[in-house]
C-alpha cells in the first residue's frame, strides 16, 4: 500500500510534490512541539494564546527560510550529505525562531523545550526523507542488476554513489585486498577480500563486476582480471586516470574490459630525440596510410610537428577516413602541418617519384603491403608484385630523389617463411639490404638514403587480428573458430608498435633489420577462452554441454604456421632502446638480387606459379612451404594441385570454392 502511494506520489507534477512536502513539514513541526512538551512536562499546563502565536509564526517563518536555503529543491531519491546538512541548518534555524518568538511574545515555556523541539524536528524532517529514499531505492533495486565494485578507493566510492543514484546497477559489496579497508563499511557497503568473490557472486546473484582501479598498472590489472577467469561474470571497467583527469570520461562511464588491455604491456615512454629525428620540420610520407599500422603511424607522426604529411593509399575510403581524422586533429591541436592525400598504387613508379619530388619528401615509412596469409596464398602474383615490386619501386624512387630515411614495415612471418606472404616480405627486406649496400658505395658527395627495416608480429585490433573476429563471433553467439588448439602468436598494441617503428627507423645507419620486443607469445586458444569469460559467458564443451559459446577448430589454413619467429638466426644485439633489437641477417648483392627478380618477373608474366615457388625456395629466404599451391587462378587452370601425385585437402577446398 505504502509503495503504491509512493509510486503515485512520484508520478504527479513536481509543483504538487513540493506542496505536499511543505504540508507534511508543517505537520511535523507541530508534532515536534507537542512531543517536546510531553517529553519535558504536561502540555496543557503551558497552553496559552502567545504559545499558539509563537508556534504559528515559527512554522510560517521556517517554511519560508527552508524554501530560500533550497530544502525543497532537493530530489528525495537523490538525498546526500549536502541535503542532510541543509536539513540540520533548517532545524537549528527553526529552533532559534521558536526561542525568539516565545521570548518576544512572552510565552512561558520550559527552557529545554526549544532544544528538544530542534532535535525532534531534525529527526522527523531528515528521517522522513531518508525513509522515503530507502523505500524508493528498495523498490528500484528490484529492477536493477546487482554488481560488485572491485576497488574501495576514491574511484570506487565515487562509482558507488553514481550507481546508487542510477537506475541500471545496484552495488551490493566492495572487494579490495588492502588490509586496512577490509571489514570496513564504505558508502553503506562492506569491503571484502578477493578470496570471497565466489561466495559474494553466488550470494547476491551477481552477473557483473565493475573494476574501479583506473590508476593500476597493466601488470596489476592483468593479475586482478585473471581472478575472474573461471567465474561466470562479465567484467566492466571505468576509464583510466588520464581520461578522468582530462574530463573526457566520467567515473560512471563503464565499458567492457578489452582483451587488448590484458595482452598489452606497460608502455615505455618514447625517447624524444629518436621520435623527432626523422619527422620534426620535415615532409614525411606514409604508404598504406589508411591501414592499421599506417594510420597509427600518421597519428604519432603528426604529433611531432612535421612540415607536411603525405598520405599515400590505394583505398579511396581508407584515404578519406584518415585524412578527415588527421585534419580534425590538426585543427584541435592548432598544428600547422599540411596534410596531403595521394590516391595511388605503390608499384606506380612515375606517381611515386612525382610525389616525392613535388613535396620534397625526406622520410618515408613504407607500410603498404598485402598481409593476409591465406589471401596472398590464393593470389600469389598480386601479393609478390605489391609486396616486393612495391617496396623496390618506392625504395629506388627514394634513392633517386634524395630521401633521407626509408623505413620498411616488415613482419615476423618473413622469418623462415612457410607462405608466399612471408616470403615476399623477406624478399622485400633483401631488396632494401641490397639497396643499402649499393648506397654505401655511392660517392660521398651524393646524398645517401638511409634504408632500414622493422620487423614485428601481430598487432592487437588490426584488420587482420583475431581479436575483432573473436569479438564478432562471441556477439553472434559463436562458435569461436581457431585453426589449431596449439597455435601461438606474438602480440603488440598498435600504438606501441607505431612508436617503436618510428624510433627504430631513427636509429638506422643503412641496411639494418630491427626487431621489436614482442614479449611472450600468446596461445590463441587461451586468448579465445579469456575473451569468452570476460563477457560473462561460459565455454561449451563435452564437460559443459550447456555452455554459451563453443570453440571450433578448423585446421591450419594454406601457408599458416603453428609458431612464429622474429629472428632467422641467433645473431642479435641490443640498441639504445630496451624494446628494440638489431638483427644481422643474410643479404644479397644488388646484381644477384636483380637476377633473381628478373627470373621471378618472367615466371609471373608466364603465370607459372610452380616456377615462382621453385624460385622462392631456391632464393636465400628460408622458404619452406607448408601447403600445396593454393592460387585460385592456377588451380582453376590446372584442375588440381599435386604433391607426389596426391591432391591436397587445401587444394581440393580452394578448387571447390573457385568452381562454385
Amino acid at each position: 500500500m505504502i509503495k503504491r502511494l509512493l509510486q503515485k506520489f512520484f508520478e504527479i507534477p513536481r509543483f504538487y510534490k513540493r506542496v505536499i512536502t511543505v504540508i507534511l513539514d508543517v505537520l511535523m513541526m507541530n508534532v515536534a512541539v507537542v512531543v517536546a512538551f510531553f517529553i519535558r512536562d504536561d502540555l496543557e499546563k503551558w497552553l496559552s494564546l502567545p504559545l499558539y502565536y509563537s508556534v504559528g509564526i515559527t512554522t510560517v517563518a521556517s517554511i519560508i527560510i527552508w524554501s530560500r536555503i533550497g530544502l525543497y529543491k532537493a530530489v528525495i531519491r537523490f538525498i546526500d550529505t549536502k541535503v542532510l546538512s541543509t536539513i540540520f541548518l533548517g532545524a537549528v534555524i527553526s529552533g532559534i525562531l521558536f526561542i525568539l518568538t516565545t521570548y518576544f511574545l512572552k510565552s512561558a515555556i520550559p527552557r529545554s523545550v526549544p532544544f528538544i523541539y530542534t532535535a525532534l524536528l531534525l529527526i522527523f524532517v531528515g528521517g522522513s526523507r531518508l525513509v522515503i529514499r530507502g523505500l524508493i531505492n528498495a523498490q528500484d533495486s528490484k529492477n536493477r542488476l546487482p554488481v560488485i565494485i572491485y576497488g574501495a578507493g576514491s574511484s570506487g566510492r565515487q562509482l558507488a554513489l553514481s550507481l546508487q543514484h542510477g537506475v541500471e546497477f545496484q552495488p551490493v559489496a566492495f572487494v579490495d585486498d588492502k588490509l586496512e579497508l577490509q571489514q570496513m563499511t564504505v558508502s553503506g557497503m562492506r569491503v571484502f577480500p578477493s578470496s570471497r568473490l565466489v561466495e559474494l557472486i553466488s550470494q547476491y546473484k551477481v552477473a557483473k563486476v565493475l573494476l574501479a582501479i583506473p590508476s593500476a598498472s597493466a601488470k596489476e590489472r592483468k593479475k586482478i582480471i585473471s581472478e575472474f577467469d573461471t567465474l561466470p561474470v562479465e567484467v566492466l571497467t571505468i576509464p583510466g586516470s588520464a581520461d578522468l583527469v582530462s574530463g573526457k570520461l566520467q567515473i560512471d562511464t563503464l565499458r567492457k574490459v578489452d582483451i587488448i588491455e590484458l595482452l598489452g604491456r606497460e608502455a615505455v615512454k618514447p625517447i624524444d630525440r629518436l621520435f623527432r629525428r626523422c619527422i620534426e620540420n620535415k615532409t614525411v610520407m606514409v604508404t598504406g596510410a589508411g591501414g592499421s599500422i599506417g594510420s597509427e603511424l600518421c597519428r604519432q607522426i603528426i604529433k611531432q610537428n612535421p612540415q607536411s604529411l603525405v598520405l599515400f593509399e590505394s583505398s579511396e575510403f581508407a584515404l578519406y577516413a584518415i585524412e578527415k581524422e588527421l585534419n580534425e586533429t590538426a585543427v584541435q591541436a592548432q598544428l600547422s602541418t599540411r596534410i596531403i592525400p595521394v590516391l595511388g598504387n605503390v608499384i606506380d613508379d612515375v606517381l611515386i617519384t612525382s610525389v616525392i619530388r613535388s613535396f620534397a619528401v625526406k622520410t618515408i615509412y613504407h607500410a603498404a603491403a598485402y598481409k593476409h596469409v591465406p589471401i596472398v596464398e590464393h593470389n600469389v602474383i598480386s601479393g609478390i608484385r605489391n609486396n616486393v615490386w612495391g617496396t623496390k619501386t618506392c625504395a629506388e624512387a627514394a634513392s633517386r630523389c634524395g630521401v633521407e630515411n626509408f623505413v620498411l614495415i616488415s613482419t615476423d612471418k618473413a622469418v623462415r617463411p612457410t607462405n608466399v606472404m612471408g616470403s615476399s616480405k623477406r624478399l622485400a627486406e633483401l631488396v632494401l639490404q641490397a639497396l643499402a649496400a649499393k648506397e654505401a658505395d655511392k660517392d660521398n658527395t651524393q646524398t645517401q638514403t638511409n634504408f632500414s627495416m622493422v620487423r614485428f608480429g601481430n598487432v592487437l585490433g588490426s584488420s587482420g587480428s583475431v581479436v575483432p573476429l573473436f569479438k564478432k563471433q562471441i556477439a553472434d553467439g559463436g562458435p569461436v573458430t581457431i585453426t589449431h588448439p596449439d597455435i601461438t602468436r606474438y602480440f603488440m598494441t598498435i600504438p606501441e608498435a607505431a612508436q617503436l617503428v618510428i624510433q627504430a627507423g631513427a636509429m638506422g645507419q643503412g641496411g639494418e633489420v630491427y626487431v621489436l620486443d614482442m614479449g611472450k607469445p600468446v596461445k590463441i586458444n587461451d586468448l579465445a577462452k579469456k575473451m569468452i569469460q570476460l563477457t560473462g559467458l561460459t565455454i561449451k564443451s563435452e564437460l559443459v554441454p550447456d555452455g554459451d559459446i563453443e570453440i571450433a577448430y578448423t585446421g591450419l589454413r594454406p601457408g599458416e604456421k603453428l609458431y612464429e619467429e622474429l629472428l632467422i638466426g641467433g645473431n642479435v644485439e641490443g640498441t639504445g632502446h630496451e624494446r628494440i633489437m638489431k638483427a644481422k641477417e643474410v643479404s644479397m648483392s644488388w646484381a644477384s638480387l636483380n637476377q633473381l627478380l628478373s627470373e621471378l618477373e618472367q615466371s609471373m608474366i608466364e603465370f607459372d606459379i610452380d616456377g615462382i615457388r621453385r624460385l622462392l625456395i631456391k632464393a636465400p629466404l628460408g622458404f619452406n612451404p607448408s601447403s600445396a599451391i593454393a592460387d585460385c587462378l592456377w588451380l582453376a587452370n590446372h584442375g588440381k594441385n599435386k604433391i607426389d601425385g596426391a591432391v591436397t585437402p587445401a587444394a581440393e577446398q580452394t578448387l571447390r570454392l573457385v568452381n562454385s
